[in-house]
């Protein structure tokens, strides 16, 4: 009515009421009437926005890659932005234009900004695996921007959803992957099969080492009993010879008694000899008939060799008369020796 309006916006919302061109008001959730024909009114957002954006870049192998993701940020000098962006709103509270989108294009160019020259530097496979260095590179691009300084907002955020190649390339890369994995799963394949060989080996080369070894140790028991029956049989030829030795000894010791013995007997026997020899000596001279009547007093022997002497001398004898008592008491005398 006359043109007085009254006009409410919420906490989230603040406002600039300009009247004849000079701020009349200004604060956040205001609710008040003005003068439509001298009034103008801006409303700033305070809350925190999400962007979302996708960017096409080109890596230095020239690829393409699509980075997605959002930035989140919030007005925090709504003068600044009020004195560049248009939020003049109407009598129902309705933006007259559209410069949220103008802002919104601002921030996200000066983000892709940030990381073109990063990515152009990388190769398809290190910006695909990115992610976090071009967050870092977008945060930092932005808060250095002196654009987005004047327009008086503050980066809360980045996140990148996603870095993806073209669907021909990703293809080509998951071929690729699938190549190198396969190869991967064939060298695990081979490395597996050549442990499992090598195993065998070391296995097959222990028990080599074991044979070795007690074949080793079988031959140094056969040494040591060689040794032991060479030890044993140089023993028994020492213990051989000693004994020929003692035998040896004990012979020439009996030998030197028994020539010792020899000569004894020997010098005995000349001794007895010469002794009997010496004792003969006397009867040696004398004739053995002589002797033979002298040492028999029997008187029929001494008929006897009268008889045997007149037999050596019959050829001298002419005649010879034996009586019979002769006869008859040498006959008595045998008969005697019979019985």
């Amino acid at each position: 009515m006359f043109g007085i309006q009254h006009i409410k916006f919420d906490a989230m919302t603040y406002v600039l009421h300009y009247r004849n061109g000079v701020i009349k008001r200004e604060g956040r959730g205001l609710s008040f009437f003005y003068f439509a024909p001298s009034s103008s009114i801006v409303a700033i957002p305070m809350g925190s926005n999400d962007l979302p954006f996708i960017f096409h870049e080109s890596t230095s192998d020239y690829q393409t890659v699509i980075i997605q993701g959002q930035i989140s940020y919030k007005v925090s000098h709504p003068k600044m932005l009020a004195d560049i962006l248009d939020f003049t709103v109407d009598d129902k509270g309705q933006y007259k234009k559209n410069d949220s989108e103008k802002l919104h294009q601002r921030i996200i160019n000066e983000a892709q900004t940030a990381i073109a020259s990063f990515i152009h530097e990388i190769k398809l496979k290190d910006a695909i695996r990115s992610a976090k260095a071009v967050e870092e590179r977008i945060v930092q691009g932005l808060q250095a921007s002196q654009a987005i300084s004047m327009l008086g907002i503050e980066i809360l955020g980045v996140n990148v959803l996603a870095i993806q190649a073209t669907p021909e390339m990703a293809r080509a890369l998951e071929t690729e992957t699938r190549e190198k994995l396969q190869q991967e799963a064939d060298q695990a394949i081979y490395e597996r099969r050549n442990f499992a060989v090598e195993q065998e080996r070391m296995i097959r080369e222990s028990e080599l080492n074991t044979e070795i070894a007690v074949e080793e140790k079988q031959k140094q028991i056969a040494e040591k009993k060689m040794e032991a029956e060479f030890l044993r049989a140089e023993n028994e030829r020492k213990l051989r010879e000693m004994k020929v030795a003692a035998d040896i000894a004990v012979e020439h010791q009996r030998k030197q008694l028994i020539e010792l013995k020899t000569a004894n007997d020997r010098k005995e026997a000349e001794t007895k000899g010469y002794i009997i020899e010496t004792m003969l000596k006397p009867y040696k001279e004398l004739d053995w008939k002589v002797l033979t009547a002298l040492g028999n007093a029997d008187p029929r022997a001494n008929i006897a060799f009268a008889f045997r002497h007149l037999a050596e001398n019959a050829d001298k004898i002419g005649t010879l008369n034996i009586s019979p008592e002769l006869l008859e008491s040498i006959l008595s005398y045998k008969h005697d020796v019979r019985k």
